[in-house]
């Protein structure tokens, strides 16, 4: 069956699927296959709860009824429908990735924009080759601005992604020590994540570039460019008071945002920009970010008991860890306990990288610091402040024993590190 008697067929149905556990009647199950599962083996699962069609690749799954459409490769299918719908809908989409607050730019980017047009963002953060596609076959006819998040931890796959998507404006957040492993070097993140701009240049189409961020300027300077942030750019945006919350100015407005940490500030001014850009009222701009309330252990700030809790737990790299360490320096609060986990993926760098932070909290004595996972537990220091764990119970034994009271208490690690785990022991 080719692509486009399958889209019609996928217009026909309720949406598609890739899990069992989630068919809902009349849906097209993709049945994907990886290392360690293949769908095939659940299609007729999926006809019994109600799917319309199943897609296979493995033919003895392959019905002569109709019920099964039997194809070379079931994830190029998905992606190939995904570009072919992406076309057929011909609407406005936003692409954005970079190595730190990719998700968090995205909900602000889409609170912003969903103030006056009907739009469809990335879930969660469904935003590698199978997120992406499944992004795209949300949206409908009615559908008037797309938002796709992109992740990557290797060269090529912003590209892979790119071609998918095919992006009308396109947006990088930073280039962070991220996916080491994967990129091979911090040079290596650059070179993956600028294939976002590459795609842009070649098609003609639009970058939103924050200029503060040198290395953004200096990557995107043969592109056709929307710039904010500094007062020469196109959108001037502020920083007015980040002790807490942070608060911005635009337009002789203030804009008090749920967020914390000064290095999210590039994310608010990007929504306010892209806003701006798409004439998105002030008003309704404001609106947007004062009713965005972070959630997933994103920059989210926690009472429990006498204790304020800044929950950064949802992952970690050495790019991200520092700016939190840097801005929680700065955060208010007589008594500062820092919580930190092991930050992943890093390869070759991890022992290096987990030196540097743990050389950055020696040199800078704000508060005591509970070291947990087999990276740091490897790393020098003769800092009485700083104290290690190689396991999170025993973490949890020294918290249990010593609880924190009227206490400022970081929490960040990898997303593997489950440190929301820390918020039942406080």
């Amino acid at each position: 069956m080719n692509i486009p008697s399958l889209h019609n067929i996928f217009l026909q149905s309720s949406g598609v699927s890739t899990d069992t556990r989630k068919i809902f009647k009349n849906c097209i199950f993709f049945a994907l296959r990886g290392e360690n599962f293949n769908g095939n083996l659940f299609a007729q699962e999926a006809l019994d709860k109600g799917a319309l069609k199943v897609i296979v690749d493995e033919e003895e799954f392959h019905k002569s009824t109709g019920e099964t459409v039997l194809v070379q490769n079931v994830l190029l299918t998905l992606q190939q429908l995904a570009k072919f719908h992406r076309e057929y809908l011909a609407l406005p989409i936003i692409a954005l990735t970079g190595s730190n607050g990719k998700t968090t730019s995205k909900e602000l980017i889409n609170a912003v924009l969903s103030q006056k047009f009907k739009t469809v963002a990335t879930q969660g953060n469904l935003n590698n080759h199978i997120g992406v596609p499944l992004t795209l076959l949300q949206m409908k006819k009615d559908t008037e601005i797309g938002i796709v998040e992109m992740g990557a931890n290797h060269l090529r796959e912003i590209k892979i992604l790119s071609e998918i998507a095919e992006p009308d404006y396109g947006y990088i957040t930073n280039f962070g020590k991220a996916h080491l492993e994967g990129f091979g070097s911090i040079e290596g993140v650059i070179q993956g994540k600028t294939e976002l701009y590459q795609h842009l240049k070649k098609n003609g189409k639009k970058a939103f570039v924050n200029a503060n961020d040198s290395q953004q300027i200096k990557n995107s300077k043969d592109l056709d460019k929307i710039t904010f942030g500094s007062p020469e750019s196109d959108y001037h945006i502020k920083l007015l008071n980040s002790a807490q919350q942070l608060s911005i100015g635009f337009k002789n407005t203030e804009i008090q945002s749920n967020l914390v940490g000064e290095y999210n500030f590039a994310n608010l001014a990007a929504a306010v920009a892209i806003g701006a850009y798409f004439k998105v009222s002030i008003d309704k701009i404001k609106l947007g970010i004062e009713s965005y309330i972070p959630t997933n252990n994103r920059s989210q700030l926690i009472k429990r008991g006498s204790n304020a809790i800044l929950m950064d737990a949802y992952n970690a790299n050495p790019t991200s860890m520092l700016a939190a360490l840097k801005n929680f320096k700065q955060a208010e609060g007589e008594t500062k306990i820092m919580i930190l986990g092991d930050m992943f993926e890093l390869g070759k760098d991890a022992e290096t990288e987990h030196q540097n932070i743990v050389d950055f909290l020696a040199e800078n004595n704000f508060g005591d610091t509970y070291l947990v996972g087999s990276n740091f537990y490897k790393t020098n220091s003769t800092n009485p402040n700083i104290q290690k764990f190689k396991t999170f119970e025993m973490l949890k034994s020294a918290i249990e024993n010593n609880k924190p009271k009227q206490t400022t208490i970081l929490i960040k690690g990898s997303r593997g590190m489950a440190l929301e785990r820390v918020l039942d022991l406080l």
